[in-house]
């Protein structure tokens, strides 16, 4: 990423202001963009299939769910996130804007700066915990290749051994080189990570289904049946967008460098539909194999890797994991963190310099420590996620039902008290008065035992609140103007 940034001096609104206009915020060309739908679809190889979304998936079928079932399950899901995306791909792709400045439309050059927040504080804890996680998949795989390292694994430095330490900061160190080079690098890591991530799925599909005699069991032998099983259909579906919250809100951070609209539809309808069909047969396929071999669900794809019995193999399909928990992490819980720093601090940080204080902070937060204490996970990176919903209702109901597509770029760098998003001293309080309420209803269905039920739809019905709520109160009396960016647009990544 160059420190150099380009300026202009005026817009239609007045001078761009250096709080609000830097070269990593700027909107980017039209021509010269480089994304295109394989590398659209790469976002959603490497993302699908990660460790986490195993355990979930798998989980489903320790709950009892069938193989339709779980079929049904992301079906659905995959529909409901192909048209959340898609539409919030597309806002990414007509502005140019990463999320912070998106955010602007709706709550102001200033108030941008809520959501902007929330969302880079729920990446940065989930950039450590996941980075975690790899170092324990490759902690695994140096022990089982040297026996004597196990003697590093036995002690404990503010809960984590030195073992452990080693190959954290290792990871640590390997997802920071590759931000220190821009979203170009990112780029280039995710196309090559995806192929790889796809075939070593498929294959350790392959080999479970060889093992268990080429059938599989299709459920546990108490399966859900009836209004239970649609209730969990539906409720996986819903926890399954959940999932996605973070990224149906900051995916305009990819798509400003998209080629065209049909980049994004193709690259999310082969992502999306597609790929979680073929995410959820791998899934079927190795809990179905495992129970059918010894009755027990297996928890994660690395339950199977260990018993891998040839060492090479072992390594190849570890290896493969880590690749793909830190493809998983740089798209998630890397970017979103870096571009919020900058909208925060935008004389003081860069891209580069972004991403060593957002790797910083995934590292002295002691993830290993957040991730074994449910409290901390449940609530509070449950009530932050809680929070996304109605941010995208609020955003998404303001472009599309509000504006209808229309943005004046430029404004969104001005700090012109006449500019189209200054509002009241750059926050609109309309959408603060939509987004505070639906915020507290989803995280008192999120957290409240009481609601338990509904908690795993406690992000749709925060959108859809805020989304109402802001379409009934929205001011429709100002006048909405459509301007390209491309006057104060720099080169895309």
């Amino acid at each position: 990423m160059t420190a150099v940034e380009e300026r202009p001096s005026e817009t239609s609104d007045g001078a761009t202001s250096s709080t609000l206009y830097t070269y990593d915020l700027a909107p980017t060309k039209r021509e010269g963009r480089r994304w295109g739908a394989y590398n659209v679809f790469t976002l959603w190889a490497n993302d699908v299939h990660s460790l986490g979304n195993y355990a979930f998936a798998i989980g489903l079928f320790a709950l009892g769910l069938n193989v339709w079932g779980i079929l049904a399950a992301f079906l659905l899901a995959s529909v409901l996130l192909f048209l959340l995306l898609t539409l919030s791909g597309f806002m990414g792709h007509k502005t140019g804007v990463p999320f912070p400045v998106m955010s602007r439309i709706a709550f102001g050059i200033r108030g941008a700066k809520i959501p902007a927040a929330v969302r880079g504080v729920v990446a940065i804890a989930w950039f450590g915990i996941q980075t975690y996680l790899a170092s324990a998949v490759l902690s695994a795989l140096l022990i089982a290749m040297f026996p004597g390292l196990r003697d590093l694994d036995a002690n404990s430095v503010l809960g984590q051994s030195t073992l452990g330490w080693i190959t954290f900061l290792a990871l640590w160190a390997l997802q920071l080189l590759i931000v220190s080079y821009g979203m170009q690098m990112i780029r280039r890591y995710m196309a090559f990570a995806a192929p790889t991530t796809l075939i070593t799925m498929c294959a350790l599909a392959v080999w479970m289904f060889v093992r268990a005699d080429w059938s599989i069991s299709v459920s546990v032998d108490a399966p859900l049946v009836g209004g239970e099983m649609w209730l969990q259909i539906l409720q996986a579906a819903a926890l399954w967008v959940v999932i996605y919250g973070t990224f149906v809100l900051n995916f305009c951070d990819f798509t400003r460098s998209a080629k065209s609209r049909g980049s994004i539809i193709w690259g999310n309808v082969i992502g999306i539909p597609v790929n979680m069909i073929f995410f959820a047969v791998i899934v079927i396929v190795l809990s179905g194999a495992q129970f059918k071999l010894d009755g027990h669900v297996i928890t994660s794809p690395t339950d199977i890797v260990r018993t891998i019995p040839n060492m090479f193999l072992l390594a190849t399909a570890s290896l493969a994991l880590i690749a793909l928990t830190v493809a998983v992490n740089l798209l998630a819980n890397f970017v979103a963190p870096i571009y919020a720093l900058i909208d925060l601090f935008p004389r003081r940080l860069n891209f580069r310099r972004a991403g060593v204080v957002s790797a910083a902070a995934g590292l002295v937060i002691l993830p290993w420590n957040l991730y074994n204490s449910p409290v901390v996970v449940n609530y509070f990176l449950g009530g932050l996620g809680a929070l996304l919903g109605p941010l995208f209702g609020v955003i998404m109901a303001d472009y599309w039902l509000l504006r209808r597509s229309r943005v004046n770029v430029p404004a969104l760098y001005s700090e012109d008290p006449a500019g189209d998003y200054h509002y009241r001293r750059g926050v609109n309080p309309r959408a603060i008065a939509a987004f505070v309420p639906s915020a507290t209803v989803a995280v008192v269905i999120a957290l409240v035992p009481f609601f338990h039920a509904a908690a795993g739809f406690s992000w749709f019905i925060g959108a859809v609140l805020a989304a109402a709520l802001y379409a009934l109160i929205a001011d429709r009396t100002s006048a909405m103007s459509d301007v390209d960016g491309e006057a104060i647009a720099v080169a895309a990544e």
